[in-house]
C-alpha cells in the first residue's frame, strides 16, 4: 500500500533531488521524512550523523556535515553532485537560538550565532547555486521565523540573525529570478523542538545572575509555563509547509507556519511601537510569574 501511495505521488509531483541542513531532529528531521514519504532523493545534512539513523532506514542520504567548516559543506555538495548529477531543493534549516541581553551576551557567542543562521546559509547557497543555475532552475528554502517581524526582551541576537536572513533573502530573490531559480522563506512560530532548551541555556548562561535577571527570569517563566506550553506547535506542521514551498509549482515568496504565527506578525504590522512594547511586558509581567513547576533552577536541572 504504502509502495503504490508513493508511485501516485512520483505521477503527481516530480521527484527532486534535496538537501537539507540541521537534520538531526525537529523541523529538520521531520521535514526530511515527510519529504521522503512523498518520494523524493533525500540528502540530511547534519552534525550529529548518529542521530539520524532514523533517516537511514527510511531511505536518506546521510550527509555528516558542520555549517560552519567550508570544506564539510564543499564535499557535502560535491557527494550529491556526483551521485545525482543535480541538486533541485536546497533546504537552509540549520540554526540555533541564543538569548541574553545585549549588553551581556559575549560577542563571540553573537557573531557564531550570525556565522550558523546567516553565513552558513549564503555559502552554502553559493556553493549550490551554480549548479543550479547551469540548468536554469532551482529553489533554495530558508528557514527563518516570526522572530524576522516580532521582538521580545533577551532576544535580539537571535532576531537579529533572522532580520537579516530575511533581508539577504529577499535581495536573492530578485537576483535569481532571471535563472528560473525560486527563493522561498519559511517562517515558523514557538514550536517544539531542541531550540528553546539550547535558547533556555544560554539565557542562564549570559543573564541569569546579572542586572537582567528579573527580566530574565520572566522570559524562561513566561515561555515555559506559556507560549511553549500553549502556542507552540509540533515539528511536523512545519514539515508540512516545507514540503507545500518545495512541491509548489508556483510557491509564495513567503510562509507562516505554527499556532498563532500569522497573529503575532499581524500585530506587529497594525500596533504602533509603543503600544506593542506595552503590550509585550504586560505579557510578560503576567505570563513570567514563577510558579513549583517551572523555575529557573528547573530548567537548570533539566537541561
Amino acid at each position: 500500500m504504502d509502495y503504490f501511495l508513493i508511485t501516485i505521488k512520483y505521477i503527481r509531483v516530480k521527484q527532486k533531488v534535496i538537501l537539507i541542513t540541521g537534520a538531526s531532529a525537529g523541523i529538520g528531521m521531520a521535514s526530511a521524512q515527510k519529504l521522503i514519504d512523498s518520494g523524493h532523493i533525500v540528502y540530511a545534512a547534519a552534525r550529529r550523523v548518529e542521530k539520524m539513523e532514523v533517516l537511514n532506514k527510511r531511505g536518506a542520504f546521510i550527509l555528516s556535515m558542520d555549517v560552519t567548516h567550508e570544506a564539510s559543506m564543499r564535499e557535502g555538495v560535491q557527494r550529491i553532485i556526483a551521485e545525482q548529477g543535480r541538486i533541485d531543493v536546497l533546504i537552509n534549516n540549520a540554526g540555533y537560538g541564543s538569548l541574553g541581553a545585549i549588553e551581556e551576551v559575549d560577542l563571540d557567542e553573537a557573531r557564531r550565532q550570525f556565522e550558523v543562521n546567516l553565513f552558513a546559509v549564503a555559502r552554502l547557497s553559493q556553493l549550490v547555486l551554480p549548479h543550479m543555475r547551469k540548468v536554469q532552475k532551482g529553489r533554495i528554502i530558508n528557514i527563518s521565523s516570526i522572530g524576522a517581524r516580532v521582538y521580545e526582551p533577551m532576544c535580539g541576537w537571535y532576531h537579529s540573525t533572522k532580520f537579516a536572513l530575511e533581508g539577504m533573502s529577499d535581495c536573492m530573490r530578485l537576483e535569481l529570478k532571471q535563472f528560473g531559480i525560486d527563493l522561498v522563506l519559511v517562517r515558523p512560530g514557538f514550536i517544539r523542538t531542541e531550540w528553546d532548551k539550547i535558547a533556555h541555556e544560554k539565557l542562564q548562561e549570559f543573564s541569569m545572575s546579572g542586572p537582567y535577571k528579573e527580566t530574565a527570569n520572566k522570559m524562561v517563566n513566561a515561555h515555559l509555563n506559556y507560549l511553549f506550553k500553549y502556542l507552540a506547535s509540533d515539528a511536523p506542521i512545519v514539515a508540512d509547509t516545507i514540503v507545500r514551498a518545495v512541491e509548489s509549482r508556483r510557491p509564495h515568496a513567503r510562509y507562516v507556519s505554527g499556532r498563532a504565527s500569522g497573529s503575532f506578525i499581524l500585530a506587529r504590522k497594525l500596533l504602533p511601537d509603543s503600544l506593542l512594547d506595552a503590550i509585550l511586558m504586560k505579557m510578560l509581567s503576567i505570563f513570567g510569574k514563577e510558579n513549583k513547576t517551572t523555575s529557573c533552577q528547573t530548567v537548570k536541572i533539566s537541561a
